[in-house]
């Protein structure tokens, strides 16, 4: 629309000290001739622009001039407000809570509480000061040493730290581990004694910490396996009633790629004896041959 793309451009002419029409079309996606006329509309609004034109021109707000109202629109407005919730949950600290305290206060609209993210874990207490920790060493560009807790065993790392990701419903630190010569995400309810060096470090080109779940997660085991219907729930609940079909006795019949053998192990003994493994056919011995000697230690 029109006018959300005026407010924008308003918007980055306030945080930018100048642009030009080219720069503007291509963030919008309009042409360069729709930016002029966009522009020509915010000066008969009584927004006072500046065009240069020639090398080191653009357009940017004549200086001394200020504007006292915000550019936010109300659905802005209720967007930032839910962002900031989300980082307030986490925070630990209040930061952002005041934030929202300095925000132009208008009417209170419905739609400003309808949306709430939290980004809180089960390690809240551990986390919000590791949160702190790492983001002042992105700003700083200060390299971290910590223990990382993984499946293969604990390690010592290195990591120039590049950002704070949040997925998967927790929180990853993206960054160069110098033990690995790589890229990497850690975990940062697995680190342990974390610690911000003196040391200094160069940015790297950095590729996005949001690699698809498939190259994470790759289906390399194709599995079926047989469900009590008192499963059904986490089923649902953990990857989507599309997963399974219902068989004539009432069983559920799941079918889906796992990373590996492990993965798939772990996962079924956690249904107890709602779950039995019906393909690999090998795997059925081994989670049998698994099951005597759980049942060996308890029976004696």
């Amino acid at each position: 629309m029109a006018i959300d793309r005026l407010i924008g451009i308003l918007s980055v002419l306030l945080r930018e000290e100048q642009t030009t029409a080219g720069n503007l079309a291509e963030r919008f996606e309009v042409s360069v001739r729709t930016i002029q006329r966009d522009i020509d509309r915010l000066c008969r609004a009584g927004i006072p622009l500046r065009t240069a034109r020639g090398v080191g021109g653009g357009i940017s707000i004549m200086e001394g001039y200020g504007l006292d109202r915000t550019v936010l629109t109300d659905e802005d407005r209720g967007a930032i407000l839910a962002g900031l919730r989300s980082l307030d949950s986490v925070s630990g600290t209040g930061y952002y809570r005041q934030l929202m305290e300095r925000l132009p206060q208008t009417e209170a609209r419905a739609g400003d509480d309808c949306v709430v993210i939290d980004l809180a874990s089960w390690y809240g207490p551990a986390i919000a000061p590791r949160l702190a920790l790492l983001k002042d060493a992105c700003a700083r560009r200060r390299l971290v040493s910590f223990t990382y807790c993984a499946p293969g065993g604990e390690s010592r790392r290195r990591v120039e730290p590049c950002q704070l990701v949040f997925r998967w419903s927790s929180w990853y630190l993206h960054g160069w581990c110098r033990e690995r010569a790589d890229f990497r995400l850690f975990k940062l309810n697995r680190m342990l004694d974390l610690s911000v060096q003196d040391e200094g470090f160069r940015p790297r080109p950095a590729p996005s910490p949001l690699t698809p779940a498939e190259r994470v997660y790759p289906d390399c085991l194709q599995a079926a396996v047989r469900f009590d219907p008192s499963a059904r729930w986490r089923l649902v609940d953990e990857y989507g009633a599309e997963s399974f079909i219902q068989a004539p006795d009432g069983s559920l019949l799941f079918r889906r790629g796992f990373p590996g053998r492990e993965k798939l192990l772990r996962w079924v003994l956690t249904f107890g004896e709602a779950a039995e493994i019906l393909e690999p056919v090998e795997l059925r011995e081994e989670l049998r041959t698994l099951a005597k000697k759980i049942w060996e230690k308890y029976d004696s």
